[in-house]
């Protein structure tokens, strides 16, 4: 590895704005939002059965809009009934964000929000140390166990926290996307950061299982639009290079062998399909709904 190639992870604002330069890339939020219509109503049917408040925990919420998303669709399947959320979410810049979105959202009175900026190990620590345990009835972890240290410990913590009848969704990429291929392949050519984890559903399928904890999942095919990266110099594509490979700068800093050689693995249909002159990486997403 280039000794002048660094973690995308050391400069926070590069990093927010290749993220951004991603999602406005790519079908991410779209695949998200198809699954919470089409899927969603028919998990959390029974969820608040009975229930005169629902309580719902969001691990690493972000800036709100998916989270939302998930309570219009709670809201529409018990009416009227109070719910009570939580958001455990590290980023200050995001709580903020979300609570913007929350004051100019209409048809949320029935909901109350609690904001926690912490990260998930930090939220597990402090309830580890009261005597009785929160359970909730819907907890989900949208695209956030990549900044876990111990992935089955946490699932196993969260798993325990679930009310009779509770379900827990968590969200990942597709063991069959391109990540896969992209962080096995190359993921030891890359400068590595202790803030991030190479981690699909393929590999937390077998956490579950070792947990012996009962599951089902769900994939949707989600893409990314990376023609840009091919052309040399333009910005879009250098901020989507540094996404790709957690790499600040890759473009510039990279082995040119390196580059070259990702380059043409990108094209090839194990990471990406061609459409219309435009080359579509493979970000497939995985939905993993767990019971309690």
């Amino acid at each position: 590895m280039a000794s002048s190639m660094k973690s995308l992870f050391s400069d926070h604002s590069r990093y927010v704005e290749s993220f951004r330069r991603f999602l406005n890339n790519s079908t991410e939020h779209q695949c998200m939002q198809q699954f919470m219509d089409e899927k969603l109503p028919g998990i959390i049917a029974r969820i608040g059965d009975t229930k005169s408040e629902i309580k719902i925990l969001s691990i690493g919420g972000g800036a709100g809009e998916i989270d939302l998303h998930i309570l219009s669709k709670v809201q529409a399947q018990y009416p009227g009934v109070s719910i009570n959320t939580e958001v455990v979410e590290p980023s200050a810049e995001q709580i903020s964000k979300y609570k913007e979105l929350v004051a100019k959202t209409s048809n949320l009175e029935n909901i109350k929000f609690t904001w926690h900026k912490e990260t998930s190990s930090e939220y597990q620590n402090r309830m580890m140390e009261k005597k009785e345990l929160q359970k909730w009835d819907f907890i989900h972890m949208i695209q956030m166990l990549y900044y876990v240290k111990d992935i089955p410990g946490t699932l196993k913590f969260f798993h325990s926290l679930l009310a009779t009848g509770a379900k827990i969704l968590i969200t990942l990429v597709s063991g069959t996307s391109g990540w896969d291929k992209l962080w096995k392949k190359y993921g030891s050519h890359l400068p590595r950061d202790d803030l991030c984890q190479c981690v699909t559903s393929s590999d937390l399928m077998q956490m579950l299982d070792k947990l012996g904890i009962k599951y089902e999942c769900y994939d949707l095919l989600s893409t990314m639009d990376i023609s840009d990266c091919f052309i040399d110099g333009n910005e879009n594509g250098d901020l989507l290079w540094d996404f790709l490979t957690e790499t600040w700068y890759f473009s510039t800093t990279a082995p040119p062998d390196l580059k070259a050689e990702i380059m043409k693995d990108l094209q090839e249909p194990e990471f990406s399909v061609k459409k219309e002159g435009r080359v579509l990486f493979n970000n497939s997403l995985s939905f993993i709904v767990a019971e309690a």
